[in-house]
């Protein structure tokens, strides 16, 4: 009698087997992930709106007035008139588009215009550009909804 020997090793179906589970759970992961991801961008977008709001209403409360959209994205107006901004919180995380700030309203000074270049009086302090209501807003990735705040006023 002959003894056939066992071949050690794995089988062509054993071996898909095996790829083909690999292959499922390599795309839960990335699915996960990425819905991960978006709401980790979505936390940073309301952080920034919601210190956006806060730089603003500080400025209004120290002037009396709201900033333009000009104003609130000029390197040289932050620096002069909203210390401690960050002004990477003006802009999506993931398309580094400017969030949607409007300014809105009119007073004595005028109508608030928000493309309107800064402009200081000669003390140094902002010129009032008539705008008492802001609305500032960012789209939220998980779900497509507008995160919103407006002025408190």
């Amino acid at each position: 009698m002959t003894s056939l020997k066992r071949q050690k090793g794995f089988t062509l179906v054993e071996l898909l087997i095996v790829i083909i589970i690999i292959g499922i759970l390599a795309t839960l992961v990335i699915v996960t992930f990425t819905g991960i991801q978006a709401k980790a961008r979505d936390s940073k977008r309301q952080t920034d709106i919601n210190a956006i709001q806060s730089t603003v209403e500080a400025f209004h409360a120290q002037y009396g007035f709201y900033p333009t959209a000009a104003e609130l994205q000029s390197t040289t107006f932050q620096t002069a008139h909203l210390k401690g901004f960050d002004p990477a919180a003006l802009k999506d995380p993931k398309s580094n588009a400017y969030y949607t700030y409007t300014a809105s309203g009119s007073d004595s000074a005028g109508t608030c215009d928000n493309t309107a270049t800064p402009a200081d009086n000669a003390d140094g302090t902002p010129a009032d550009n008539g705008c008492s209501a802001y609305t500032v807003s960012a789209t939220l990735e998980s779900n497509g909804q507008a995160f919103t705040k407006q002025s408190n006023g």
